[in-house]
């Protein structure tokens, strides 16, 4: 999940937990390279490197999703964001209640969600997807009181070789080049544990992640920018 954090605000929602469903629990680590440079003059200070860690776990009572992003600088670590969110369900069917949290530094204003999810899958989990809608308190700014429209989905094939996830987030935030941000971060992976040519126990991931936004960031219209990433998954 590139980010970048000069002027970042967004969320990712706890529905990327559907990337980890169909285990009790699951963590993994990735490391981003971004293209934005090459692409854009208006990324010329975009960092190159970003790192995430990722972790799902389920329980009796719902489920907990957080991540932790950093961007790399030659000097060192540039900026920090997170998520943590929290799907609340004491009951048998396909909506939950959604609890989350977004902040991170220098410039990323702290954000508060309530809201439901509507998830679905398949009885394999080889594919999925979630909807959800929620309430978006963000602090300081001059109008705090917003909403978000969250989309996720995975799919697996080629007997889980590969796989296709992702979400797309579309949000009101009134700023300068409007009153509505959308970003939408599909990935790509190629899973070497499936191919006989590698051990089993090699859980490494290679693929690409492809940020696409409008108004998103501080940066006015459509920005279309790809990553060549690896992924360690525990």
């Amino acid at each position: 999940m590139i980010l970048h954090f000069e002027y970042l605000r967004r969320s990712v929602c706890a529905g990327c937990m559907l990337l980890f469903l169909g285990a009790a629990g699951a963590q993994n680590v990735q490391v981003h390279y971004d293209a934005g440079r090459a692409l854009y003059g208006e990324c010329r200070d975009r960092p190159l490197i970003t790192t995430t860690v990722e972790m799902f776990k389920s329980d009796r009572w719902g489920s907990t999703f957080f991540f932790v992003d950093m961007d790399y600088r030659r000097d060192g670590v540039a900026a920090a964001y997170w998520e943590i969110a929290r799907e609340l369900k004491f009951w048998q069917n396909d909506v939950s209640v959604h609890v989350e949290y977004n902040g991170g530094t220098p410039y990323v204003k702290n954000a508060y969600l309530l809201g439901a999810t509507f998830s679905r899958n398949s009885a394999d989990f080889a594919k999925g997807f979630t909807l959800t809608s929620a309430y978006k308190y963000i602090q300081t700014l001059d109008s705090p009181h917003q909403f978000q429209l969250t989309a996720t989905w995975y799919l697996y094939f080629a007997s889980r070789k590969l796989s296709f996830t992702g979400f797309a987030d579309w949000w009101r935030e009134p700023g300068e080049y409007g009153e509505f941000v959308f970003l939408a971060e599909p990935q790509g992976w190629v899973h070497l544990n499936r191919f006989r040519a590698f051990d089993e126990h090699c859980n490494l991931s290679v693929g690409s992640e492809v940020e696409v936004s409008y108004d998103f960031a501080g940066r006015n219209g459509l920005f279309v920018i790809p990553t060549l990433a690896v992924r360690w998954d525990f």
